[in-house]
């Protein structure tokens, strides 16, 4: 130190100044299941429970919207989540040789 009070010569004069970024949230996907004629009821309570890990009650309750509505939503998820799920989603479905549709959208 130079002169004993604790100053750095470098900076003298200097002003440092913090700047802040603006952190976004991240857009939202509302991941979708879709009514086939193929797809079991106990299936998509599975695919529910499983990928989604919704408890059973409320796995048989979006199954029911999926039957009777032709479609049912299963959450909103960032975008990258959600792609995971949809994909996890299709993949099960393909291992199990259903035709299960699962997409997303924006919230």
């Amino acid at each position: 130190m130079v002169g004993g009070e604790g100053t750095d010569k470098k900076y003298e004069g200097q002003v440092i100044e913090e700047t802040q970024k603006e952190l976004k949230e991240p857009e939202m996907y509302r991941v979708v299941l879709h009514n086939d004629h193929y797809t079991t009821m106990d299936f998509v309570v599975e695919i529910l429970m499983v990928i989604f890990h919704k408890p059973p009650i409320e796995a048989t309750k979006i199954m029911l919207d999926v039957h009777r509505k032709g479609r049912g939503y299963v959450g909103v998820y960032p975008y990258d989540i959600a792609a995971t799920k949809v994909l996890q989603v299709r993949k099960m479905a393909r291992e199990h040789e259903f035709p299960l549709k699962c997409t997303m959208e924006k919230a």
